[in-house]
């Protein structure tokens, strides 16, 4: 892997990871789109390539801890605080519980079947095909928000997010069954194609919130899945796949990181007014012409 390969694969992974349209399905399909087969080949194994990506995962989820420090103090003094009185009683108590509910599902999935998903998937026509199914899971989410009625009245039910102009629920008012269900719709990124970000936030929305609450859970959930995930592997990194690419892979993790800085902060101001749908439109459009580029 060239130090040219590492900066382009860290900053498309630090966009890709929280912009919804997958970073798993683009750090397929970009290389088979530029030509690098080596990277395209070393995707499905054990490789370097799967040792560079431990890097850029932990500089991403670097990057996200950076710039919600000030909430993850806030969430992890709340957590040891339940310890000591056992009773949930401020929101960001109960936040620190939401997030450890939703993280639960998708971390054991994971455990058990990402190298299994990794390999059998991992491959540019199965990512296309994916990354025009994420497309469609945001548009069609978008639409159930817009026009259901449980939405709706979910929203009405609990008390109003203050920071949004957009109707929607307080994050801190979403019941732990929720939470649950929004983990395990966290699995579906084990799928090249399938965005972390995307699918949780259609879950948000579907339960009430708003786009910017959706997202601030979103991220939020993310960092631990995506921080564990990098520590966990970090031995083959530091084993014998990582050798010849690990000053690779610093660059790449740099890069990645800040990338994904720039982007989550765009992207939360982004969702104070807009919506999912330019997303959906985009996964749509790159995964069928990819389709059709690599059938």
């Amino acid at each position: 892997m060239s130090y040219f390969q590492a900066i382009v694969m860290g900053l498309l992974q630090g966009v890709t990871e929280l912009f919804p349209i997958s970073s798993l399905g683009h750090s397929v399909l970009l290389p088979g789109w530029l030509g690098w087969d080596n990277l395209v080949k070393a995707q499905s194994t054990e490789s370097f390539f799967l040792a560079f990506l431990v890097a850029l995962h932990v500089g991403t989820a670097i990057a996200l801890l950076v710039y919600f420090r000030e909430e993850w103090i806030r969430i992890i003094r709340g957590f040891f605080r339940t310890l000591s009185t056992r009773r949930i009683e401020t929101p960001d108590e109960r936040l620190a519980w939401l997030l450890i509910t939703a993280t639960i599902p998708a971390g054991l999935t994971g455990l058990v079947l990402e190298h299994e998903l990794r390999v059998v998937f991992a491959k540019p026509v199965a990512a296309a095909c994916f990354l025009t199914v994420n497309g469609l899971i945001l548009l069609a989410g978008e639409r159930v928000r817009r026009q259901s009625e449980t939405v709706h009245e979910l929203a009405a039910r609990y008390p109003q997010s203050e920071s949004s102009q957009e109707p929607g629920r307080r994050l801190d008012t979403l019941e732990f069954k929720e939470a649950g269900v929004i983990g395990i719709a966290q699995i579906g990124a084990l799928f090249a194609g399938i965005s972390r970000s995307g699918i949780t936030m259609i879950a948000g929305l579907v339960r009430g919130l708003d786009h910017e609450d959706a997202a601030r859970f979103s991220f939020l959930l993310a960092t631990p899945i995506i921080l564990a995930a990098g520590v966990y592997k970090i031995p083959d990194l530091f084993g014998h796949l990582g050798q010849h690419v690990r000053g690779q892979s610093l660059v790449g993790a740099i890069c990645a990181g800040i990338a994904a800085y720039v982007s989550v902060r765009f992207l939360m101001r982004f969702f104070e007014t807009r919506t999912l749908w330019p997303f959906g439109i985009y996964c749509i459009v790159a995964g069928v012409v990819s389709i059709i580029r690599f059938v």
